[in-house]
């Protein structure tokens, strides 16, 4: 039988789909009898010195603190430099659908405090940018819907109060599919983004506003969420650090709901320890949020040591487990050797890098997309031209309600909407909602047991690289399928980062591959650190679209 990959009308059978795979695991270096016991919490540095923090190279933001302390810029100038390139690369990437009127404004205030000797929080003077799906009272949030067109919340998402508590500048709202609901940001009700690697390619979705923005150096990091993997899978194809936390680790108080039991908010940045300081800013319970975990946030930015402070083989110890699932069938052959070439990589680093098995893995993305379908035809009943949404005109109550939807939603909302409700009705309601919630249990069991014997888990962030605008908007379910790397992270609730890690053929200077790196519940620290270690120890590769050469 072919893979799901290969075979995409399959997906949303709820038989068992399993992914062929070799009979024999192919070991990449020892077994897990000869395994370390466990990676160590610190890393062993190359003195007994204490080591400092990421240096400005290898962090927009810190870079920014930094000219600002140092007072060799001032925060409207660099303000002035980012929305200046913003206003160049916007009419060819469309990464943003509403911009900011007060960025002069709150940059200005930042050097009023620089100038009293006031303290600075420690993302002030920083550009972000916010996913259209996060509520912001001084701008629209319209999730990417027409339904929700012109609509400005009373109050800002929990996450985007916490930035601007730490200092930053929200320089707009991105763009996204609408709701959530896609891969590609081409589900948009406004607008299609498209890639700063190649103007011809989807960003991917449904963050894709946010991953292309960071990409074009329009801001320097953004919020997203990631459902089922739109912070992750944009992050590989636009070249840039995505992060998605434990599920409870981030409020989601002011997300639009897409799939409340799924959905999580992220992060961009084009260091992963830009990613780090915005996670710090962010996380953290909430008491707005029912969802949010009261777990202690650890101090994740000192934990990132520059590699010139670190031993010769600094991830001596850690474990690291490659999901055999995710290098077959279906998944590209540029797109496996680098990954092969990342795992090589961190076994020169010290690493012990084995192929472990998670045997539920091609069963997550079925269950995926009936949970998500039936979580979601659930919370976008409110948009009826009532509650929320723009009202149709119409003399009976019930012909409001449908021609307000009508006219709102896209074709992509209305088909889950539909999808969900038919999981959900009385007949199908074991057949399917039941079955994929004891496949998520399935899915997370297989987490457990994988990471119990290895410190991180790694694979694709996707099976290709960024693809041709227009190529799946008409089989859905073959965009579906480019989901399988990411969704099952999703179901079992754990963390998860991607960094770049290489380059396939395509477009005038390559696409980008992302290397996703998945770890224990709440340990997000270990990944950042991991991650951090391996993009400095990098050679070879700038992560630079041409777009912003060619400027």
């Amino acid at each position: 039988m072919p893979s799901p990959l290969q075979n995409p009308r399959l997906i949303l059978s709820h038989r068992s789909l399993p992914i062929p795979f070799p009979a024999k695991p192919r070991l990449l270096h020892r077994t897990f009898a000869s395994l370390p016991s466990s990676f160590p919490k610190t890393l062993e540095t190359s003195s007994s010195t204490s080591s400092p923090p990421p240096s400005s190279s290898s962090s927009d933001i810190i870079s920014v603190r930094e000219s600002l302390l140092s007072r060799r810029t001032k925060a409207v100038d660099l303000a002035a430099e980012y929305l200046d390139r913003l206003r160049r690369t916007e009419p060819l990437v469309r990464s943003f659908l509403h911009v900011s009127d007060n960025v002069m404004k709150e940059a200005e205030e930042v050097d009023r405090k620089v100038d009293s000797g006031e303290e600075l929080g420690p993302l002030a003077g920083v550009l972000i940018g916010v996913k259209d799906n996060l509520c912001t009272v001084d701008m629209p949030s319209t999730g990417g819907s027409r339904i929700l067109e012109g609509y400005r919340p009373a109050f800002d998402a929990t996450a985007v109060r916490k930035l601007k508590e730490a200092g930053a500048i929200v320089v707009g709202k991105t763009n996204l599919d609408e709701f959530g609901m896609g891969s590609t940001t081409e589900g948009s009700g406004f607008q299609v983004t498209t890639n700063p690697w190649d103007a011809s390619r989807v960003p991917g979705g449904s963050s894709g506003g946010s991953a292309a923005a960071v990409s074009a150096r329009q801001c320097a990091a953004s919020l997203g969420s990631d459902t089922g993997g739109s912070v992750r899978q944009p992050a590989s194809f636009c070249g840039v650090v995505g992060l998605k936390p434990t599920y409870g680790r981030v409020s989601r108080f002011g997300l639009m709901a897409y799939a409340s039991s799924l959905d999580v908010v992220g992060c961009f940045g084009s260091s992963v320890a830009d990613a780090a300081i915005v996670l710090s800013a962010i996380a953290g319970h909430d008491r707005l949020d029912a969802t949010s975990s009261k777990h202690e946030v650890p101090d994740y930015v000192s934990q990132l040591v520059p590699l010139d402070y670190l031993a010769s083989k600094p991830l001596k110890g850690l474990r690291i487990g490659v999901i055999q699932e995710t290098l077959g069938e279906g998944v590209d052959a540029g797109v496996i050797s680098s990954i092969e070439a990342a795992a090589s990589h961190l076994e020169q680093l010290g690493s012990v890098v084995t192929q472990v098995s998670l045997p539920s893995f091609s069963l997550g993305l079925p269950a995926y997309y009936i949970l998500a379908s039936s979580e979601a035809s659930s919370n976008l009943s409110r948009y009826d031209g009532v509650r929320y949404g723009k009202q149709a005109t119409a003399e009976d109550l019930s012909y409001l309600y449908g021609d307000s939807r009508a006219d709102g939603f896209g074709h992509e909302v209305k088909m889950r909407i539909l999808m969900g409700t038919y999981a959900l009705s009385a007949g199908y309601y074991d057949a399917y909602y039941k079955r994929a919630q004891q496949v998520r249990t399935l899915v997370q069991k297989s987490f457990e047991e994988a990471l119990t014997k290895h410190d991180i888990l790694i694979s694709p962030a996707a099976p290709s690289a960024a693809y041709k605008i227009g190529e799946k908007t008409n089989d859905p379910l073959a965009m579906y399928a480019g989901d399988i790397m990411t969704v099952n992270v999703n179901l079992a609730g754990i963390p998860a980062l991607v960094v770049p890690c290489g380059f396939v053929e395509g477009g005038v200077a390559g696409l980008p591959v992302g290397l996703q790196m998945i770890g224990s519940h709440f340990d997000e620290a270990t990944l950042l650190r991991v991650g951090h270690i391996f993009e400095q120890s990098l050679q070879n590769y700038r992560f630079i679209p041409p777009l912003l050469s060619e400027g």
